[in-house]
């Protein structure tokens, strides 16, 4: 992993994850979903060069952007709630679009993806475990990077708008709601999506619910413009895995995710429109 930066400084009494959006890859002794932290590197200059709102340091914007991405490393990396900071371990929810609440075990095991997105005829939770989801959109667009646009209101009740972008740079290719394979060619376009999220936090600002609100077909229309897919029928093959069988290879670990993110070292600011020069 590279090296994380020292901490931000901020008003006395504020815990860590909220001034500091890598706070928690110092956690040396939780229980990493690859044996180590993940590098952020890539996607923090993704964020950097590409971001819409510039918000002041320890501003209520900007600790609740660190504060949700700090849970989302958490959620994704650490795979014992024990070692989640940014959460009320005893009161925690999460729900999608006025859907059902979800405890954070059942996103230990299904993937933030899966918790997130709603079958669809471009993708499926239910045909896809935490692996293969994320490496779906991993390979596809291996920075994802994430702002609060605006925030509404203030703690214990905070509700905000949200922004999630990146750049199509590998096919999409992964099974519907009918159990077909779906494949998008990369357009190498821009996928950006926006909504809204109401959270209720405690005195230590950690989330106890969570209840997200957005268009959760919109990143597919932008991954396959006028609908444009190629779809076949998906016949499983005995002893092989789902990433196996959608994607040819054997694995998906800590360094695949790493290497994906890699590739956009590669990728100018004259080849991609959305990286700017300094």
């Amino acid at each position: 992993m590279a090296a994380v930066e020292d901490s931000p400084t901020g008003p006395p009494g504020l815990p860590d994850y909220v001034l500091d959006p890598n706070a928690v890859l110092k956690d040396t002794t939780a229980v990493w979903r690859y044996q180590r932290p993940p590098d952020y590197t890539n996607t923090r200059r993704v964020y950097n060069h590409t971001k819409s709102k510039h918000h002041e340091a320890a501003s209520l914007p900007d600790l609740v952007e660190n504060l949700v991405k700090n849970w989302e490393i958490e959620a994704s990396f650490k795979t014992s709630i024990k070692d989640w900071r940014t959460i009320d371990q005893s009161n925690y929810t999460f729900s999608v679009n006025g859907g059902p609440a979800q405890t954070g075990e059942h996103m230990l095991k299904v993937g933030t993806y899966n918790a997130t997105i709603t079958s669809n005829e471009y993708y499926s939770p239910e045909n896809s475990d935490f692996a293969a989801s994320h490496k779906t959109f991993k390979r596809m667009m291996p920075t994802f990077a994430w702002e609060v646009l605006e925030v509404y209101s203030g703690p214990p009740v905070v509700s905000f708008k949200w922004r999630h972008w990146g750049t199509m740079v590998k096919d999409y290719v992964s099974l519907n709601n009918k159990g077909e394979k779906v494949t998008a060619k990369a357009h190498g376009g821009q996928i950006d999506i926006q909504g809204v999220i109401t959270a209720k936090v405690n005195d230590k600002l950690q989330l106890q619910s969570v209840e997200v609100w957005f268009d959760p077909l919109e990143m597919f229309r932008q991954i396959a413009p006028g609908g444009v897919v190629n779809k076949v029928k998906h016949e499983p093959v005995a002893g092989l895995d789902l990433i196996t069988q959608l994607h040819g290879e054997e694995t998906v670990d800590g360094q695949e995710v790493e290497a994906a993110h890699a590739e956009m070292n590669t990728i100018t600011s004259a080849e991609c429109p959305f990286i700017n020069q300094e």
